[in-house]
């Protein structure tokens, strides 16, 4: 499962999710790619699931490229817990995605429609809406 090395503080706190992805928009590596629609956590699990699905479709051909990162550790008290005592530990790990963002591309030589059915199988295994792009068909933003 996808998680940071190491980092400064343990934990951090929930933040916002405001406005469009600029940085990591576009697709730059491969020629097709899967692009988050609306804001929201993609888990480490949702990310492992989703190159799970993909690999296996792709069966060894093209490359394959992971555009997000869980770098966002997210916290949970036990369940019956009193209030107060201090924040939770950290349990899973998160990639904090906004609209228009590249999750993930595929590339090198991997016929059209293989590429669509690998990225169709890793949309249902997030959380967000999602949107395959090619390279032709790119428009920035949402």
């Amino acid at each position: 499962m996808l998680m940071p090395k190491r980092l400064k503080w343990r934990k951090q706190m929930r933040g916002r999710m405001r406005g469009k992805a600029y940085r990591g928009a576009e697709l730059t590596f491969g020629d097709f790619g899967l692009k988050a629609m609306e804001p929201g956590w993609v888990s480490a699990r949702q990310i492992e699931a989703a190159r799970r699905a993909i690999v296996h479709s792709i069966k060894r051909r093209g490359k394959f490229w992971i555009r997000i990162f869980p770098d966002k550790p997210v916290t949970k008290k036990a369940a019956e817990t009193r209030m107060g005592k201090g924040k939770g530990n950290v349990e899973f790990w998160v990639a904090v995605v906004k609209p228009g963002r590249i999750m993930f591309e595929l590339g090198g030589g991997l016929p059209e429609d293989v590429a669509r059915e690998a990225l169709r199988l890793a949309q249902y295994k997030f959380s967000i809406r999602t949107k395959i792009v090619g390279r032709h068909e790119q428009v920035g933003g949402e």
